[in-house]
């Protein structure tokens, strides 16, 4: 039997599909992505996003969620 990653799903353990959907539509990868970071502590990398989550952010997300299955994780602060 395959082994589950211990690395928990992006935007609250949505499986991948829902996950993709979500970040392809900007608002919800905007809200979702900053409230992702908050969650997990990173008040620095999700202030970055709420400023941020319109530009240049979102395509990387949109494209690595793609590529590796994940959003993007700049800061780890």
């Amino acid at each position: 039997m395959a082994k589950k990653s211990s690395r928990k799903s992006d935007y609250f353990g949505l499986g991948y599909v829902v996950s993709l959907i979500l970040a392809i539509i900007p608002v919800t990868a905007w809200i979702l992505g900053a409230i992702t970071r908050f969650s997990e502590g990173k008040i620095v990398a999700g202030l970055i996003r709420l400023i941020f989550g319109f530009t240049i952010v979102w395509i990387c997300d949109l494209v690595l969620m793609i590529v590796s299955k994940h959003i993007m994780r700049l800061l780890n602060v």
